[in-house]
């Protein structure tokens, strides 16, 4: 395995190794969606990744639909639905959890009253916008975005349409 520098985007809003390797084993079986099962070992050599954690993350994956397994020789996984039909805002949560920048920000309302400030404070509302950004930028792309169609396997079924970005909130106008 090559040496890797040390960041991996864990700075003021970020993803972890989980989101990062996450998202590469997803586009690695976006690149080979309609040829079957492909072994982690094989992704693991294409991504320079530990084979070890791929294992970990692509439970999280299963586990939220979003791949299947095949046992066997010839098993291994494969995309659970086409490649623009699945929100890259749906794999993040399924390796990361909710996103959000801030507890209070966070998509679940309930998680806003672990904040004893909430009820006097008005720098929630930047929060809630930068997650609203990120999420917006989720919803609105899909594996298909990060699969160069020169990648993908030639005996796939007829690409849909990609999915119409989910709806996101107007900002408020002052």
């Amino acid at each position: 395995m090559s040496q890797r520098t040390t960041f991996h985007g864990n700075g003021a809003v970020g993803f972890s190794t989980k989101g990062e390797y996450g998202v590469r084993l997803m586009v690695q079986l976006g690149r080979r969606y309609g040829g079957g099962p492909a072994s982690l070992t094989e992704i693991a050599q294409a991504e320079d990744l530990p084979r070890a954690y791929l294992e970990q993350l692509v439970m999280s994956l299963r586990d939220a639909g979003l791949v299947t397994s095949t046992r066997g020789a010839h098993g291994g996984y494969e995309l659970g639905r086409p490649p623009t039909e699945i929100r890259m805002s749906e794999v993040l949560r399924a390796l990361e959890g909710p996103i959000t920048p801030m507890i209070c920000a966070s998509e679940d309302p309930e998680h806003a009253i672990t904040c004893g400030r909430t009820a006097d404070c008005t720098v929630n509302v930047m929060w809630v916008r930068i997650r609203e950004a990120i999420t917006g930028t989720l919803d609105a792309m899909t594996l298909s975005d990060l699969v160069p169609a020169a990648f993908v396997h030639l005996d796939r079924p007829a690409p849909r349409p990609p999915l119409e970005p989910a709806s996101q909130p107007k900002p408020a106008t002052v």
